[in-house]
């Protein structure tokens, strides 16, 4: 396909609709720093996050003594920490659990269910761990994976060969009573990890015993939604949890310790992504809106959880259209999560401190590392990204956590910081950072209760802390349950070696900025960068960041150019171009216009093509396979140098056009 001399009409405003919303203030920083080399990055990090001598020993003092207390207290816990630690991802038993948790929630057919529990239930050794923990729980949820889910007698036979006397009941009960009890001991997981299966519930148990030592936001569990229906089910659960929560509260006062709701923007609307910003904005914003009327009316706080890192920018506008809303005045509630594991976290924070100074009112900022690093990896990979959007190291993320924590407590007048993790070290850095500034902890239901008994004790630190307490059914718990597994499942976990009597204490409460000042090199060693997943042989094929704003300048800008070009196609037979008429080509989506035109191949043509094929057939069969592979890679490489001209004409010939403008292309 050759290009000739430029055609009559103009194609500006066809590719990208001049309707678009202006790109935000924040957009052209964050851009750059969306795929950030790793090194730049975590060295900006180490500045902000490394301490003085001094205090970081009394960070590592503090520290030690939080792990010893942990310790000495760790009998008087037995929920979903023990069970993690009892099946940690690195043990077969872990994997299996994964497996099923993972499984049952995908497979629709009890048949197929009935197998794999069949398959999977018999590979692990559950004798190893029955009656080995002191935690009731941990006992409790092996007889579930075994049986029943039940505590029920047991006589010596059967718990001398458990996994025998599990094939007899399967033999005699039949599969079916098995899958039941699988799903019953995720239930017993669930009651650990779920705080209630409706907000009634879930206040009801805040409410009672030690619990009411903490603060609670509360998470209503779904996954995104997928329909209007589902986004307005979405809403409805958050507007009934807000009214729940503010008819709960004994006092009226908005303050930092109001109880509040997390909300994710997914979940409100089924079309939240960057392709379709400004239907975002049209129509997310009010439901956003809406919602933080009604918390403020309750005096309950909200906040707008993180997601994908492809969303961040999208959230940051919503949350800023809200957040300016003159109907919120004197209203401190509104809040906004941001993940440390993400490069363009520090530049986030600061521009939060930036608006919160603008407006006036203080932003609940929730600081946590990341829930879905292993998908914005694979996602970056498969997009063949100049980079990943995440730090690659687990110690630079914890790196970068300390260096946000750090901006949050120097530099955030209107920001009230609220610091969601359960690490030591991490812990003991914040009390020391802080230097009586206001902020609060926070823990996830189920997990770091010993740690975080510690803190509350008003006879050892006296600090609060908010538990971040998800709400829902089986059903939805176990998106949220399969993701805390991966994050806290494994041995190497903080979790884990926390109360692993055999981990140092010192390796435990080692300082990450130490740690990264080691390292021969900052990125992971064996994580390449998306271009070299496949080594030396082979480069991935490059993509396009469809979120990245000046990306999509620059491509419209040359997708422009490449429609001001006649385009003319035709056969090409043994190298030589074939002559003849020429057909026009129209846009489908506005007959008028004329992409290019076409000669098309004569039945003559496609026989002398196929002659042509089948004599050349032996030549190439006779290549080397390095001749052969240098042949494809240039055609590859072909096709990405003129990526541009090719999306244009595909754009054109789909029927993209002013009829229905796309962002995307």
């Amino acid at each position: 396909m050759a290009a000739r001399e430029p055609m009559s009409e103009t194609s500006n405003g066809i590719i990208f609709r001049q309707d678009y919303p202006v790109q935000p203030s924040f957009g052209a920083r964050l851009d750059g720093l969306y795929l950030r080399d790793e090194t730049e990055c975590v060295n900006e990090c180490l500045e902000l996050a490394r301490l003085d001598p001094e205090v970081s020993e009394r960070v590592s003092a503090t520290a030690t003594d939080l792990v010893r207390g942990v310790r000495s207290n760790r009998s008087r816990k037995g929920g979903l920490d023990a069970f993690l630690r009892k099946y940690d991802l690195s043990s077969r038993e872990g994997v299996v659990l994964m497996c099923l948790a993972e499984a049952l929630l995908r497979i629709p057919d009890a048949e197929t269910a009935d197998r794999l529990i069949a398959d999977k239930l018999t590979t692990a050794n559950w004798q190893e761990h029955l009656g080995s923990s002191h935690s009731m729980f941990v006992n409790a949820s092996t007889w579930g994976l075994m049986l029943t889910g039940r505590l029920i007698a047991l006589d010596e036979e059967v718990t001398q060969n458990p996994m025998r006397f599990l094939g007899k009941v399967v033999n005699r009960l039949g599969d079916p009573v098995v899958r039941g009890a699988m799903r019953h001991a995720m239930r017993i997981m669930g009651h650990q990890f779920v705080m209630g299966r409706d907000i009634a519930a879930a206040i009801k148990r805040s409410q009672k015993e030690d619990n009411r030592a903490y603060r609670y936001s509360f998470d209503m569990l779904g996954e995104a939604a997928l329909t209007a229906a589902d986004a307005n089910r979405y809403f409805n659960a958050y507007a009934d949890a807000i009214q729940a929560l503010g008819q709960s509260r004994t006092d009226a006062g908005a303050d930092e310790s109001a109880p509040s709701i997390s909300v994710k923007l997914s979940a409100l609307f089924p079309r939240y992504e960057f392709a379709q910003r400004a239907r975002v904005l049209n129509e997310l914003v009010p439901r956003l809106r809406q919602l933080a009327e009604f918390a403020r009316k309750s005096s309950v706080a909200l906040t707008v959880d993180a997601e994908e890192a492809d969303r961040l920018q999208l959230s940051l506008e919503v949350f800023e259209s809200v957040y300016r809303d003159n109907g919120l005045d004197g209203w401190h509630g509104l809040g906004l999560a941001v993940q440390a594991y993400q490069k363009r976290a520090i530049e986030v924070l600061r521009w939060l401190g930036e608006l919160s100074a603008e407006v006036g009112r203080t932003i609940p900022v929730r600081l946590v590392k990341g829930a879905y690093w292993d998908t914005e990896i694979k996602r970056a990979q498969e997009n063949g990204l100049d980079g990943y959007p995440v730090f690659t190291r687990k110690v630079n993320t914890d790196v970068s956590y300390l260096a946000c924590a750090a901006l949050l407590l120097r530099d955030g007048a209107h920001i009230y910081p609220q610091f969601a993790t359960h690490n030591a070290h991490t812990v003991a850095s914040i009390i020391h950072m802080a230097e009586g500034k206001p902020f609060e902890f926070q823990r996830l239901h189920g997990m770091g209760e010993e740690l975080y008994d510690e803190i509350v004790d008003p006879e050892r630190f006296g600090m609060p802390c908010r538990v971040y307490a998800p709400v829902g059914n089986h059903k939805d718990l176990l998106p949220y349950l399969v993701r805390r597994l991966l994050e806290n499942g494994a041995n190497t976990s903080f979790v884990n070696r926390i109360v692993d009597e055999k981990a140092p204490i010192k390796d435990i409460v080692a300082d990450p900025v130490s740690e990264v000042e080691t390292l021969a090199q900052i990125p992971h060693p064996r994580i390449p960068l998306p271009a070299s997943i496949y080594g030396r042989q082979r480069i991935n094929s490059r993509g396009i960041n469809l979120t990245d704003e000046s990306r999509l300048q620059a491509l419209s800008l040359k997708l422009e150019a490449a429609l001001t070009r006649e385009w003319r196609a035709a056969p090409v037979i043994g190298g030589k171009t074939v002559s003849g008429d020429a057909v026009a080509v129209r846009d489908p989506a506005e007959r008028r216009r004329q992409v290019g035109v076409v000669t098309e191949a004569s039945v003559k043509d496609v026989d002398a093509a196929l002659e042509t094929a089948v004599s050349s057939q032996r030549d190439w069969d006779a290549s080397s396979v390095a001749a052969r592979a240098e042949v494809l890679r240039a055609a590859a490489e072909n096709f990405e140098a003129h990526a541009d001209e090719f999306l244009a004409l595909l754009v054109r010939e789909a029927g993209i056009g002013a009829a229905e403008p796309s962002r995307g292309g």
